[in-house]
């Protein structure tokens, strides 16, 4: 289930993309930005719906680490972006992000037991996959404002250990 979700989002994430003029490379700092919060918003929300679903507690573990760690890189981007006067600005990626997390909550929300948590840590292996890839490979490179770079750098360290910590999930939840 692992690859075919990891198939579905990596196609519409590429569709979306193509279908699009403009491409990531060209965000801005602050476009960037507001990608990259929108993205720790939507993490945020898939574990806050883990909380209401789950009873599986290495589940609810996870989706508290995701609320704590997403809120704390969320507080610091916050306060760079006053620090340095500046709006993050909204764009083509971060409204595709919302419009796919929406329809994403709407199918977990309907799933129960074993079926959700399976869901909940497939989506979140292949939603820190995605990211991390983007923010590494696409976003760094292109981002001008040093102290923006290493918030990124930062964010970046932690968000692959949580798609470690999301691939241990997935292992565990296979054996049952």
């Amino acid at each position: 289930m692992k690859k075919l979700f990891a198939a579905v989002f990596g196609l519409f994430f590429a569709s979306t993309l193509s279908a699009s003029a403009d491409s990531p490379a060209d965000l801005n700092d602050l476009e960037i930005a507001h990608v990259a919060y929108t993205a720790d918003n939507i993490d945020i929300r898939y574990a806050h719906l883990a909380l209401a679903i789950s009873g599986n507690a290495d589940v609810r573990a996870f989706a508290q680490t995701m609320i704590q760690d997403h809120e704390a890189v969320n507080a610091q981007a916050l306060a760079l972006l006053a620090k340095l006067g500046a709006n993050a600005q909204n764009n083509f990626l971060s409204q595709t992000l919302n419009a796919n997390a929406e329809k994403l909550i709407d199918e977990m929300s309907q799933l129960r037991g074993d079926d959700f948590d399976r869901f909940y840590a497939e989506n979140e292996l292949g939603y820190h996959e995605a990211v991390n890839d983007l923010v590494e490979n696409t976003f760094i490179p292109n981002i001008d404002n040093a102290e923006v770079k290493a918030l990124f750098e930062a964010g970046l360290e932690i968000f692959k250990v949580h798609q470690g910590h999301a691939e241990m999930m997935v292992a565990k939840l296979k054996g049952m």
